[in-house]
């Protein structure tokens, strides 16, 4: 049978005057005691043994517990708590050193200490409760925190270490000084919460902890909305992410699991995996980034399958030495470019959408550099479809590009490899190479294209077999300067232009075509000459002979705020 005590400073029959005097009472007893506490303000120190319930008599709020300095509760055993308020400053207001302790309908007010301390080996729970200017301490313990606050911590609300299990759910986490919740060496599982306004990560994990997240809503965070590192795991699923700096961040060899999740708005990144990072992200959607919605860099190698990339300026991003796959995603209305493949990286883009984006595939770099593009479709790229440059090397698979400038372009050193592709009504050219770079194409067709099907210019190097070239207004093939190569068993159709000019270091085998060929001493007839600067990629006048193309001016500058290894802006 429970033993009852009654609280009341203004005395009555069997009350005791303080909640010390009835808790040293119930303890003597050795039974299980509820102590009821009347309305008032105790300036008391509480050592809680035992099965023990506190409660507050007239509900909620009515009773506050409080000393200067020093601990409030100290609880061991089966402890339970219903109702009070718990005020102190500078250490432990709250804290279990053993059994189990459960506080309901309780606010704890921690004037820069720590709120609720769960030491190692015992239960926690904390339930319909408000924590304030105060961290939330879970050591080696096990804890559920359910339907609370935690508002204006120095640093964490909520700490989970050294092996503790938690579960946080339904609960709301604001104004953070540092995170929201860090899990470092422990588990911990945050479900239909919201966190807002923290200083930096609202939810992290590092020292190889697990962090489960669902269906939480994050918003206004200066750093990272969800933050794994240091070899930590786990999941998120379906939640949103609104106006953090960057979304979601994997670093130091992390590998979480991203599922149906929203980034919206972020101000650097949506997706960032750096330093040896992996981790899958599946069916997420990265809106309105401001610098890049997918950031890969040292070393980080994710899996990106489905979803959306929409709005903003760089899709995505490989460079430093990363690597990634990256399948079935849409990336549409962008800035700037869609994909990007810099710096001794390599990417393989399988089934991707772009659309209105300023470029489509850029890549540079020295000869690690690479992509594999394939059954891919880019539309109404204002510039290039694909251009790369320096060493790089990129194959494309049955890849589309309608509209825009320029199909496939290559330049420098980089050689470019295209196989079963398409490219519909540009008005450059299908595909082109100049410098010294290297074009091979087969089952190549061009249909539509305002200028050129092919070209070559400066010393490049184009092998195009089995390939078409339909309805191109000025030529099929144009090969100017020190270009040089082989067309072999290619077709050109239409009713205007020319079929080829040539500069006799073009060997044309087998050519199918009833329009003109030109030999490199004929000039063909044509408008005026005109010269267009492009940063990115060529742009193709109307003239098919002494074409003038600048690719990579450095007179023309690209307005974009580069991110560093760190995911800043630099």
């Amino acid at each position: 049978m429970v033993a009852r005590y009654v609280v009341s400073p203004r005395g009555g029959r069997r009350a005791h005057p303080d909640i010390t005097s009835a808790l040293r009472a119930a303890a003597a007893r050795g039974r299980p005691a509820l102590i009821e506490i009347a309305p008032g303000r105790y300036e008391e120190s509480l050592t809680v043994r035992g099965d023990m319930r506190l409660v507050a008599a007239e509900g909620p709020g009515s009773v506050v517990v409080g000393r200067p300095r020093g601990p409030v509760l100290d609880a061991a055993g089966s402890v339970r708590v219903h109702g009070l308020t718990l005020v102190g400053r500078e250490t432990d207001v709250a804290a279990c050193h053993a059994g189990a302790l459960t506080l309901e309908h309780t606010e704890i007010r921690a004037h820069g200490g720590v709120a609720l301390h769960a030491r190692p080996h015992t239960t926690v729970t904390l339930r319909d409760s408000v924590v304030a200017h105060g961290r939330t301490l879970f050591t080696g313990g096990a804890g559920l925190v359910e339907r609370c606050r935690f508002t204006d911590a120095p640093d964490n609300a909520v700490a989970v270490i050294e092996g503790a299990r938690v579960s946080v759910l339904g609960s709301l986490i604001e104004g953070s000084r540092i995170h929201g919740l860090r899990v470092s060496d422990a588990h911990a599982e945050v479900v239909g919460c919201e966190l807002t306004g923290t200083g930096q990560a609202a939810l992290t994990a590092d020292a190889r902890a697990r962090l489960v997240v669902a269906d939480c809503v994050i918003t206004a965070v200066h750093g990272e909305g969800i933050m794994f590192t240091e070899q930590s795991r786990g999941s998120v699923d379906r939640t949103r992410v609104d106006g953090a700096r960057h979304g979601i961040g994997a670093a130091g060899g992390a590998d979480p699991l991203v599922r149906g999740c929203v980034l919206a708005d972020c101000h650097d990144t949506g997706i960032n995996v750096q330093t040896d990072a992996r981790g899958r992200f599946e069916d997420c959607q990265v809106l309105g980034s401001g610098n890049i919605a997918v950031f890969v860099t040292k070393g980080g190698a994710p899996e990106v399958h489905g979803g959306r990339i929409s709005g903003g300026n760089v899709g995505i991003a490989v460079t430093e030495s990363a690597r990634g796959r990256f399948t079935g995603i849409a990336v549409e209305d962008l800035t700037n470019t869609a994909l990007r493949v810099f710096d001794d990286s390599g990417a393989t883009f399988t089934d991707l959408r772009v659309e209105r984006c300023q470029s489509g595939l850029e890549a540079r770099g020295n000869g690690g550099t690479t992509a594999e593009v394939a059954d891919t479709a880019f539309r109404d790229c204002e510039m290039a479809a694909v251009a790369i440059g320096g060493q790089s090397r990129v194959t494309l698979r049955n890849v589309t590009a309608e509209r825009g400038i320029l199909g496939f372009g290559v330049s420098d050193e980089a050689q470019l490899r295209v196989t079963d592709s398409v490219v519909t009504a540009v008005s450059g050219a299908g595909a082109g190479a100049l410098g010294s770079g290297r074009l091979i194409a087969r089952n190549l067709t061009v249909n539509g294209s305002g200028a050129l099907g092919v070209y070559g210019t400066g010393s490049a190097y184009l092998d195009i077999t089995r390939s078409g070239f339909a309805d191109c207004a000025h030529a099929g093939a144009s090969f100017d300067a020190e270009a040089g190569g082989q067309l072999v068993d290619c077709a050109v159709d239409g009713t205007t232009g020319v079929a080829v000019v040539g500069n006799g270091r073009v060997e044309t085998v087998r050519l199918r075509t009833s329009l003109k060929v030109l030999r490199h001493a004929e000039k063909p007839a044509g408008p005026p000459q005109q010269i267009i600067n492009i940063f990115n990629g060529p742009v193709f006048n109307g003239p098919v002979h002494d074409i003038q193309v600048a690719w990579g001016n450095e007179n023309v500058s690209q307005h974009q705020d580069r991110t560093e290894g760190d995911g800043s802006r630099s």
